[in-house]
């Protein structure tokens, strides 16, 4: 079989895209990944694998004999958020559009059409031939049948614990996880009651059957657990252990291979009945977002669904902190969900929740504790020179503080859009407001300085000596500003954040109903590094970028936490 050959990077599918800068030379601390994550996959007639990116709002094709990808359903089409896909006899492509709460039928000829938008976070799809069934990722889901030619949904049942990834099984029946009781239900499609069919069972995502009709449950937990289930007599289980995190959904080709999908990293790899593992595309970040680095010069990043670490800190040494490196060279370091802010304390990591939280993770014992709750979408994250973490709080247009009794007091409020913070070395905080476009010094007393305005949508802040650099995503440049004279100036240019040049997404949606977290707000951070070099999360192309001077040493940092 011939080497994977996708495309160099989701940014630049030519491979020649590169920061230029006078100053900076900037080096990447692992591969590009090819995915924005990897959510629902499905053979398509064309023979195929079909891919939802749910963090893009795209669906890409993949040739698994080739590793070639093309993309399907593009990031500035109807589509969102897909989540999961499946294909009706005719060839039409069915999208479960989760955070709208839509679903869409693409026929072969790339037509859309709404089939439903009475669907509350629909996840779980499947066709039984002409015949289409979804379910609802909440608590008390429903299981419905919808018509793509006209006709009112028909609720199959209710009482679905998050329902997912669902498929009509040998005996006829539809089977579903529930994510919140750790269980596996089936239903009959025309007449009859949900039955249970397994329970205990670890973390389940997808239910998935073979050529054989062996039932597979996946599980989204860090082992990379796949529970198989004897249906045909004793339901004796046997558990494969494939170490791949965060498991997402399974597709079986005609040779009845296997290949799973995962949200926290992307990818797509061939699992094995014993374990073994082939990457067929491979895996990076989905992200990332908010970047540091600690003490002893491992980086981290908050990755939407995790906390990770790339594969090399300082330019070609390996991490110090990478015990066990994932295929693509990230380490993943906690599964923690809607991570988007993270800074290193010593050997702690602070990071925010797109849940509205503030917590810090102990990466030794692996334990993570809550420091603040209901935030309003809580971004940037530093420590102040007093051991206090300061946030930006981007929906609530202010910066919030934290002290080490987690009592909350404001800094700052009557903001825009306040992205990140970050401290220089006589320890006065700074924040990027995004929707007015400056960098703003907050003051002793809460009141704000313009240290720069005219910015093109400001994100992550970093300071290395008498300079703060931003970046300006809107123009996708990283800018300067001397903190004595004002003076700005552009560092580097053509950087690879946000969607690719020519691309506009639809609108973001904010939550899932019920106030769940939808869609990641794309954020690049910015941090310094001891040795004088700049950390880029570059959300583009699924990196982390070190920006380096002729004479880093000459530029000294005033700490790593900032961004």
């Amino acid at each position: 079989m011939s080497a994977p050959a996708v495309r160099p990077s989701r940014f630049d599918d030519t491979g020649s895209h590169r920061p230029t800068s006078a100053r900076w030379r900037a080096s990447r601390l692992g591969p590009p990944n090819p995915l924005w994550g990897s959510n629902g996959v499905a053979f398509g007639p064309d023979g195929r694998l079909y891919v939802a990116e749910f963090l893009a709002g795209r669906i890409s094709a993949l040739d698994i004999a080739t590793g070639d990808l093309d993309v399907i359903v593009p990031m500035d089409g109807p589509v969102q958020s897909p989540d999961d896909l499946a294909f009706g006899a005719d060839g039409s492509m069915y999208i479960a559009d989760l955070v709208p709460g839509r679903v869409w039928r693409r026929t072969p000829d790339g037509t859309y059409t709404l089939v439903s938008d009475d669907v509350i976070n629909p996840n779980g799809i499947t066709c039984v031939g002409d015949r289409l069934f979804v379910n609802e990722m909440k608590p008390d889901g429903r299981l419905l049948e919808l018509f793509p030619d006209g006709g009112d949904p028909v609720v199959l049942t209710e009482g679905l614990a998050l329902g997912n990834a669902m498929q009509r099984g040998p005996d006829g029946h539809l089977y579903y996880p529930h994510m919140i009781t750790n269980q596996v239900w089936r239903i009959p499609p025309d007449v009859g009651g949900p039955e249970l069919v397994a329970e205990d069972v670890h973390q389940p995502v997808a239910v998935r059957f073979d050529q054989g009709g062996v039932l597979h449950v996946l599980s989204r937990g860090v082992e990379g657990i796949v529970t198989r289930v004897d249906l045909h007599g004793s339901g004796t289980r046997t558990l494969v252990t494939s170490g791949l995190k965060g498991l997402d959904n399974a597709a079986f080709d005609t040779e009845n291979r296997m290949f799973v999908s995962s949200y926290a990293g992307g990818g797509i790899t061939e699992l094995h009945p014993d374990g073994r593992t082939r990457e067929i595309v491979p895996r990076g970040f989905d992200g990332p977002y908010g970047v540091t680095v600690d003490l002893g010069g491992t980086v981290y990043a908050a990755d939407h669904y995790r906390l990770a670490s790339p594969a090399l800190s300082h330019e070609g040494e390996p991490s110090s902190g990478a015990d066990g490196l994932e295929p693509a060279g990230v380490t993943t370091l906690s599964l923690l969900p809607f991570a988007h802010g993270v800074a290193a304390d010593g050997g702690l990591l602070h990071h925010t929740s797109q849940y509205g939280e503030v917590r810090t993770h102990d990466p030794a014992s692996g334990t993570t504790r809550q420091r603040a709750q209901g935030l309003r979408r809580p971004l940037g994250i530093a420590v102040a020179p007093d051991g206090s973490l300061v946030v930006a709080e981007a929906d609530a247009g202010r910066v919030v503080a934290l002290d080490d009794t987690d009592t909350l007091t404001v800094r700052a409020d009557g903001l825009d859009h306040p992205v990140d913070v970050a401290f220089d070395a006589e320890g006065r905080c700074y924040v990027s407001d995004e929707g007015r476009g400056a960098v703003l010094r907050i003051e002793e007393d809460g009141t704000t300085t313009v240290l720069a305005d005219g910015l093109g949508a400001p994100q992550g802040l970093a300071v290395l000596g008498g300079e703060l650099f931003t970046v300006e995503t809107a123009h996708r440049r990283l800018t300067s500003v001397s903190l004595t004279t004002g003076e700005r100036r552009t560092e580097a240019e053509d950087l690879p954040v946000g969607p690719p040049p020519g691309v506009v997404p639809v609108t973001e949606p904010a939550l899932f109903a019920g106030g769940m977290p939808g869609w990641a707000r794309r954020f690049a951070g910015l941090a310094a590094d001891w040795d004088g070099s700049l950390l880029l999360s570059a959300n583009g192309e699924g990196t982390v970028l070190r920006l380096r001077t002729e004479s880093p040493a000459s530029v000294p940092a005033t700490g790593p936490g900032a961004g």
